[in-house]
């Protein structure tokens, strides 16, 4: 017999269907972590450019300055996204992963301790690093494009979520994890 589960609904509205941030008042606080990525394709030109100067640019270290940019959207996240609830962050951890295809796969790991998940914290981190890496890159060639963003796990709360990873963990060069 098939199990029977309640559809799907919007929790970011009310009864009346007015927008309304989430009540997690009655929630457990739980260990709580998300994984997201972004993906940037660069031109053969901007990535020949890059490995030549070591990810620098005139703006300065393209990869550690997306590391912090990284960060900063992560503790900010609230800020941008209208229904977010203002978290202390535990932990986040940013890896840029440079590959000589001119893929470049950033890792946004995110961890608290709270009544609500981190999964648009990953994602905001893993996005203002790749715009970073945009701007800074931008003077090379406007065709780098910004592939992908998505969310591959996350844990904590009420159920759990793990994408199969289309491609596996950084293992090449890759930027300092920021702590």
């Amino acid at each position: 017999m098939a199990s029977k589960r309640r559809p799907a609904t919007l929790t970011h509205l009310d009864a009346a269907s007015r927008p309304v941030m989430v009540d997690v008042g009655d929630k457990a606080v739980t260990h709580r972590e998300a994984v997201a990525e972004a993906r940037i394709k660069l031109p053969p030109s901007v990535a020949r450019a890059l490995e030549a100067t070591g990810h620098r640019t005139k703006k300065g270290p393209v990869f550690d300055t997306a590391v912090i940019a990284g960060v900063q959207a992560v503790k900010r996240t609230h800020e941008l996204i209208p229904f977010c609830h203002p978290l202390h962050i535990d932990h986040c951890a940013i890896d840029i992963d440079s590959r000589r295809s001119g893929l470049v796969v950033i890792r946004c790991t995110v961890s608290v301790h709270h009544r609500t998940g981190v999964e648009m914290e990953a994602l905001t981190g893993a996005t203002a690093a790749a715009l970073t890496i945009y701007d800074m890159c931008k003077a090379l060639s406007h065709d780098i494009v910004i592939q992908e963003i998505r969310l591959l796990e996350k844990r904590g709360g009420k159920r759990d979520f793990s994408r199969r990873r289309a491609t596996p963990r950084p293992r090449g060069k890759t930027a300092p994890r920021a702590r």
